[in-house]
């Protein structure tokens, strides 16, 4: 009885010293029971017959780049499934109230469900758990880097509208499998702006949506279609390539104004050319590329050089028929007229009468010195003498020629003058033909851009 006594008092302080072993937590608990039978490869219903309805979300952060060449467009969207796991429900009561759980994606059943246009993934946070309610609603959101393939219409740039589309299907699952849904309403999708960037290049107008069913291969596929229409905005191109281009050409007509016969305008124009060119150039890497189809951009930089090269051919034509003219008279010299009659006929003469003639050639032209018409007179009977003529009288019968030549330079200066203005004329008419060109053409890429800009 001691012995028991004395047992009883030294065990109870050794009970209260031990601690009791803890107790799991509920949600520890609820976790372990949740998955202890769990198969992620079975498709989590309890009638096979009965089909899995994923819900799609759709949310635009940004468009990061669009690229012509590739035909390619990459964007940041925030994607969400819903689906109901039959497998997932417990009682709330019995797990201390725990009505929502982190599972990780990996241990339970996730559907296949891929995006048809993707081209590659870029880079996104890994986002390794889904959410799970006692219903067995399961939520599994993430955000996605995409790349995904579009046909992209370049033809309009800068004043281009993009549609590309985002296709949302089950890789292997049939619809009476995997059938797809909308989350939200159609309406909601198409007007949910806020969490898209509008400090950026590209402007989003609409993100509309549908339910489609595909067949392929004897089965019916459920597929959900989101279009992102997307609208760039021109306001950069505008002012970095349309303007000084403008600029560029309304300083090539103003050059018409300078003299025509001051040799500057061909090498003004010249200067021109050059730097349109060097301005095209610099600016190849900020246009769009397409192997399909021109953008109308580049038949803009295209006819605005041939306009510029137009131009200067034109003013060539013009200088050269003002100079040609000019050479006919300059034939029609004194001296001229002298070095091709002897050079023709192939008479020899002194090298003292050639200056001579030099001389008086310079004396008639300056109007110093007239003959006398007793004078003529006797040249002129000289002239009738059969005889070869010695050389005086040869000299005589030159002065008579140099006399009947000094008469006609007063003709050759109006017909000069007559030619001088018929050059302007044809200038001025050729220079309002390249406005009523250019206007034209304006115009009509003018028009081009506002059908493709409202439609």
């Amino acid at each position: 009885m001691l012995r028991l006594w004395l047992t009883l008092l030294f065990s109870a302080p050794l009970a209260e010293c031990v601690p009791e072993k803890p107790k799991r937590s509920a949600l520890n608990q609820l976790t372990r029971t949740l998955l202890r039978k769990y198969d992620c490869g079975v498709r989590p219903v309890h009638n096979w017959t009965t089909s899995t309805t994923v819900y799609i979300d759709l949310v635009l952060q940004s468009v990061l780049d669009v690229d012509g060449k590739t035909q390619s467009i990459t964007t940041s969207i925030w994607y969400r499934q819903i689906w109901r796991d039959e497998f997932l429900v417990w009682d709330p009561e019995e797990f201390d109230g725990i009505n929502e759980i982190s599972l990780p994606s990996d241990a339970i059943w996730v559907p296949d469900v891929i995006v048809s246009e993707f081209v590659e993934e870029g880079k996104s946070p890994p986002i390794p758990f889904v959410y799970v309610n006692s219903s067995g609603s399961v939520k599994n959101y993430r955000p996605i880097q995409a790349v995904l393939a579009c046909s992209l219409e370049m033809y309009a740039f800068p004043f281009d509208k993009q549609n590309c589309s985002l296709t949302f299907r089950s890789w292997l699952h049939s619809v009476r499998e995997i059938d797809l849904a909308l989350w939200r309403s159609a309406e909601a999708i198409a007007n949910d702006k806020r969490e898209f960037t509008n400090d950026g290049e590209w402007e989003l107008l609409s993100i509309p949506s549908q339910y489609l069913q595909i067949r392929q291969d004897h089965a019916d596929y459920a597929q959900i279609q989101f279009n992102l229409l997307i609208r760039r905005r021109p306001l950069l191109y505008v002012v970095g390539l349309l303007i000084p281009s403008i600029f560029l050409m309304l300083v090539d007509v103003v050059s018409f104004y300078l003299p025509l016969n001051s040799g500057t305008r061909i090498a003004f124009k010249i200067s021109i050319l050059l730097g349109y060119t060097v301005f095209r150039v610099n600016l190849t890497d900020e246009l769009p590329t397409s192997a399909v189809r021109t953008p109308l951009i580049g038949v803009f930089f295209v006819v605005c050089m041939a306009m510029l090269m137009l131009s200067l051919i034109k003013s060539i034509l013009v200088v050269k028929l003002l100079h040609h003219s000019e050479m006919e008279v300059k034939e029609m010299s004194l001296t001229a007229c002298l070095l091709d009659k002897y050079s023709s006929a192939g008479h020899s003469f002194p090298e003292s009468a050639l200056t001579s003639i030099k001389t008086l050639d310079r004396i008639n032209t300056s109007g110093d010195f007239e003959l006398e018409s007793s004078f003529e007179e006797d040249l002129l009977s000289l002239n009738e003498i059969q005889d070869p003529p010695s050389g005086l009288n040869w000299l005589l019968q030159e002065l008579v020629s140099l006399r009947l030549a000094l008469s006609q330079e007063d003709s050759e200066s109006s017909a000069q003058a007559e030619w001088l203005g018929l050059c302007l004329r044809l200038d001025r008419l050729l220079f309002h033909l390249y406005l009523l060109v250019l206007a034209l053409y304006t115009g009509t890429l003018v028009l081009l851009w506002a059908s493709w800009s409202f439609t």
